[in-house]
C-alpha cells in the first residue's frame, strides 16, 4: 500500500534537526519533537527514502527481511533532512485565547494581505492572525492514545458539549469556536482550566479527562450521542485504519506515549571485512539488489524459477562488481551467494535466537578465525589469560573495533513490549514501515570493547552446590510472571543469567570510573545458554556504544589488559559486598521494575537504562557475594571472604 502524497516545505535545519541515534530510538517514526517554535512527528521512512545513506549488516538484513538499512543523512549528504509531520493539530493563542484545530488557523491566516506568499501554511512559525503583533501560537498539552499503537488530538469538541456545566450535556453545535482558559487561581488543577464554545455557549472544564476509562463511560452514559471510541489514526503516515478500543487521555511529554522496538546487532567477520564493504559499496552491488528484489516481488515469477534467476543474477553481477572494484570475480561470488542464495529457514534464523548471538559470540572469543589485516570493523586481540590470574575466567578478548547496527522496527503505546513473540504482541506492535518496503531506519556506531568468557563448569558447579541460589531465582520467575511483559513472553531466568548479568554492570561502573568513558556511553552485551539450546555461552561483552564514524580512542580497550583489569575486577566485586541502602536492599525480595531484581537498586547494581540490555531487570548481588543469611553461597565468596585468591576483606559487624 502506498502512502498518501504529502507537500513537503523545508525547516530551518539549525533550530529543526536531531542526531541519528535519536531519530532512531526517542525522536523515532511516530514520536513526537518538541521544536523551539512547534512540535512535529517523524513522518513514516517512505517520506524520507531520498534522505538516507545506505548501511549494510547482512547478518541483521536476513534476520529482519530488508535489504538495507537508512542511516538518517547529514546536511551534506541530503539538504530535505527527514521528514515530519504536524501533530497535535489544536493550536491556542496565549492572547485571545481562541482555540482551534491548525487548519482553522490557516484558512483564517490566509485571509491577512501578503501573508499567503510568505508562508501560506504557517511553516516557520505558527502565529495567531487575529493579534497584532502576531502572537505565537501554543500547541495543545493533552492527547489520546490507543493500546494499538493509534494517536489523536483530545476530542475537544465532544468534551465540551458532552460535559457542559451550563445546562447539562448538549448535542455538538455545528460550527463550534472554542476558547481555552485558566483560572486565576493556581490551585484548582483540572478544574481551573477551561473550554468554552463561543457558537453555543457550552462549556466545561477539565475534570476527570484523565480518569480510567473515562471517556468509555461516557459513551455508556450517553450512548450514540458523541462517540468516544478510537478512530484509528495513524498522522505519522497520514492513515487512518478502523479501531473498536477506547483511547486513554495522556499529556504529550508522557513517557507512555511511545516506547521504540529495536533489533541490534554486532557486525562480525566475515561480514564486517574490508572486501565485504568494497562490494557493499559499488554501483554493481546496488543494481544486483534491486534486480532481485525486483524478482521476489514480482507475481509474474513462478517460484521454482526464482533460485535460478537469482543465481544468474550474481554471477553477471560479480563481473561487473570485479572489474569496478578490482576484487577476484570469485571473491564476490561468495559474498552475493552468502547474501541471496542462503538456505537456512528464515523463521529460525532472529536476533533473539540462540544461532544468532552464538555467531557473535564464537567471533568475540576467537573461534571463528579471520584474515590477518582484513578484520575491517572487526578487529581482535587475543590474551594470555594465566596473566589475569582471575578465577573462573576462561578467556578475554580486547576488540579494537567494533560496528553495531541498531535498527527501528517499530514501537508500541501505553505499554512498552519486545519484537512480537505472540499473537498480543504483533497486535500491539506498530511497524514502523510498510510491508513493501525493504529497509528499516538505522544508525551504526563504531566502539571498542572487552569481551569475558566464564567457565561454563564452574557456574554450573556452583548453582548446584547451593541449593539457596535456585531459592532466590525462582522468587524473581515468580515475580516475572505475575508482570506485565511476562504475561506475554514466557521467558524462564536462571542463576548463570542473573550472575553474568550482574556482574557485567558492577564492571560497567568500575569501568567508567577507570577508562573515561561516561557509564552512559558504555553498553553490555549478554551471551548466556546451555548445550540443549544449540548452544552453550558464558559471557558478557561491555563496549562503547557512543563512537563517532572513526571509533573511539582505545581507553576502553587498555583497561583490559593484564596489567589493569585484574585490580579493575576485584574492585568491582568487593563493591557489591556493600550499599548505601543495607539492610533494606540486601534484605529485598523483589525491587525495581515489577519487581524484578531481588539485592540490586541505583546505589549498587543499576546503570542507565540505555546502557543495559535488560532495562535494569534480573539483577542479584546475592549471585556474587552472597547474602547476610548465608555469605558463603555467592559465586565469589570464597575470594572475597575466605582469601582464595584475593585479599582477605575484613566484614564489619
Amino acid at each position: 500500500m502506498e502512502l498518501p502524497v504529502a507537500k513537503k516545505e523545508l525547516l530551518n535545519s539549525v533550530t529543526h534537526s536531531v542526531r541519528a541515534a535519536q531519530a532512531v530510538l526517542q525522536y523515532g517514526v511516530g514520536a513526537m519533537v518538541d521544536f523551539p517554535d512547534q512540535t512535529l512527528m517523524t513522518a513514516a521512512p517512505e517520506y524520507w527514502k531520498e534522505q538516507v545513506v545506505q548501511i549494510h549488516d547482512e547478518r541483521l538484513e536476513r534476520a529482519l527481511r530488508v535489504n538495507y538499512f537508512g542511516l538518517p543523512a547529514g546536511k551534506e549528504d541530503a539538504p530535505e533532512g527527514i521528514s515530519y509531520v504536524r501533530f497535535p493539530e489544536w493550536y491556542f493563542c496565549p492572547k485571545c485565547r481562541r482555540f482551534q484545530p491548525l487548519k482553522d488557523w490557516i484558512k483564517a491566516y490566509r485571509k491577512k494581505p501578503g501573508r499567503a506568499e510568505k508562508d501560506p501554511n504557517m511553516i516557520k512559525s505558527p502565529k495567531c492572525p487575529y493579534c497584532n503583533p502576531g502572537q505565537e501560537l501554543v500547541v495543545a498539552r493533552i492527547i489520546t492514545v490507543c493500546e494499538c499503537g493509534h494517536i489523536d488530538d483530545f476530542p475537544w469538541v465532544k468534551w465540551v458539549h458532552c460535559k457542559n456545566t451550563n445546562g447539562g450535556p448538549r448535542r455538538v453545535c455545528d460550527h463550534p469556536a472554542l476558547t481555552f482558559k485558566t483560572s486565576a487561581s493556581s490551585s484548582e488543577g483540572l478544574e481551573g482550566l477551561t473550554v468554552t464554545c463561543e457558537t453555543c455557549h457550552a462549556k466545561a472544564t477539565l475534570k476527570n479527562a484523565f480518569e480510567k476509562d473515562g471517556l468509555q463511560k461516557l459513551d455508556e452514559k450517553y450512548p450514540g450521542q458523541y462517540g468516544f471510541k478510537c478512530e484509528g489514526k495513524h498522522p505519522w503516515k497520514h492513515t487512518k485504519e478502523l479501531c473498536s478500543r477506547y483511547p486513554k487521555v495522556l499529556q504529550r511529554g508522557s513517557s507512555s506515549v511511545y516506547f521504540p522496538v529495536t533489533e541490534s546487532s554486532l557486525v562480525i567477520p566475515p561480514y564486517s571485512s574490508q572486501i565485504n564493504q568494497k562490494v557493499e559499496s559499488s554501483k554493481g552491488f546496488e543494481k544486483c539488489k534491486e534486480v532481485i528484489s525486483r524478482y521476489k516481488k514480482s507475481s509474474a515469477i513462478p517460484k521454482a524459477l526464482l533460485p535460478t534467476l537469482i543465481e544468474e543474477q550474481i554471477k553477471s553481477s560479480s563481473n561487473d562488481i570485479s572489474l569496478e572494484k578490482g576484487i577476484e570475480s570469485k571473491k564476490v561470488y561468495d559474498i552475493l551467494e552468502r547474501k541471496w542464495m542462503s538456505t537456512d529457514p528464515e523463521d529460525e534464523y532472529t536476533t533473539t535466537s540462540v544461532k544468532y548471538r552464538a555467531e557473535e559470540y564464537e567471533a568475540l572469543n576467537g573461534e571463528v578465525s579471520f584474515p590477518t589485516g582484513d578484520g575491517g570493523d572487526f578487529v581482535r586481540e587475543a590474551t594470555d589469560i594465566s596473566a589475569y590470574k582471575i578465577p573462573y575466567i576462561k578467556s578475554i578478548s580486547l576488540i579494537h573495533k567494533v560496528r553495531e547496527v541498531q535498527a527501528l522496527i517499530g514501537f508500541s503505546r501505553l505499554n512498552p513490549i519486545e519484537p512480537a513473540v505472540s499473537k498480543e504482541n504483533a497486535e500491539r506492535l506498530v511497524s514502523v514501515k510498510q510491508p513493501e518496503t525493504d529497509w528499516y531506519p538505522a544508525y551504526e556506531v563504531r566502539g571498542e570493547g572487552i569481551f569475558i568468557e566464564f567457565d561454563n563448569d564452574a557456574i554450573s558447579e556452583w548453582s548446584k552446590a547451593h541449593p539457596e541460589v535456585q531459592e532466590r531465582v525462582n522468587i524473581l520467575n515468580t515475580n516475572y510472571q505475575k508482570s506485565y511483559i511476562g504475561s506475554i513472553r514466557s521467558r524462564t531466568i536462571s542463576a548463570k543469567f542473573l550472575l553474568l548479568h550482574t556482574i557485567s554492570h558492577l564492571l560497567i561502573k568500575q569501568l567508567s570510573f577507570e577508562c573515561g568513558y561516561s557509564i552512559a556511553a558504555l553498553k553490555e552485551r549478554l551471551y548466556c545458554s546451555e548445550a540443549e539450546e544449540g548452544r552453550q555461552m558464558a559471557g558478557v561483552f561491555i563496549y562503547t556504544a557512543s563512537g563517532d564514524s572513526e571509533g573511539t580512542l582505545g581507553g576502553l580497550v587498555r583497561q583490559g589488559r593484564s596489567d589493569t583489569f585484574p585490580a579493575i575486577f576485584k574492585k568491582a566485586m568487593e563493591s557489591a559486598i556493600t550499599c548505601s541502602n543495607d539492610p533494606v536492599c540486601s534484605l529485598s525480595k523483589g525491587q525495581g521494575r515489577d519487581s524484578l531484581n531481588l539485592s540490586a537498586c541505583y546505589a549498587c547494581s543499576l546503570i542507565p537504562e540505555t546502557s543495559c540490555e535488560e532495562f535494569n531487570a534480573f539483577l542479584d548481588r546475592g549471585m556474587i557475594v552472597g547474602t547476610y543469611e548465608n555469605r558463603t553461597i555467592g559465586f565469589y565468596s570464597s575470594q572475597l571472604y575466605g582469601g582464595a585468591g584475593w585479599k582477605r576483606i575484613k566484614l564489619r559487624g
